[in-house]
């Protein structure tokens, strides 16, 4: 369900099927504070910095000093990319080679200025269609007819 979304917003981070939620939206941020031990303040920390950064990478916005949701934007756009948080396993799996061979990589960094990356960067447009490029490389990359 939570998928369904090809634009992520922030609310939309914690849509899903009530399953799903339990467990990709509740277990493992719960997991460690309790596997640890922590106290409670440490825990609702936790919690707090977790919901405020799943927000972010769902927000579709780039704001300065922030982390970069680009690459989870991507995800939400082709699907079969950057599964990871970080990014490492992606890597070492080849899931993010698309998003490495995209506008939206180049882009997928700290901001530290307020002029937007969408100005700075601009994506590629052929036909007026703001993705054609990448849909080209994704029918080359998977070999898709």
């Amino acid at each position: 369900m939570h998928h369904e979304w090809t634009a992520p917003i922030g609310i939309t981070s914690i849509y899903a099927h009530p399953i799903e939620h339990v467990f990709s939206n509740m277990v493992p941020p719960v997991a460690g504070p309790l596997l640890t031990g922590s106290h409670i303040a440490t825990a609702i920390m936790w919690f707090t910095l977790a919901l405020i950064s799943t927000s972010i990478s769902h927000c579709g916005y780039h704001f300065p000093l922030l982390p970069s949701p680009e690459a989870h934007d991507f995800h939400h756009l082709k699907f079969v990319n950057n599964f990871g948080v970080l990014g490492v396993l992606d890597r070492l799996h080849g899931t993010d080679a698309l998003f490495r061979a995209s506008k939206a990589y180049q882009r997928h960094f700290l901001l530290l200025g307020l002029v937007p990356l969408s100005q700075q960067i601009p994506d590629d447009a052929k036909n007026g269609k703001k993705f054609d490029l990448l849909q080209q490389e994704d029918d080359t990359l998977f070999k898709r007819n």
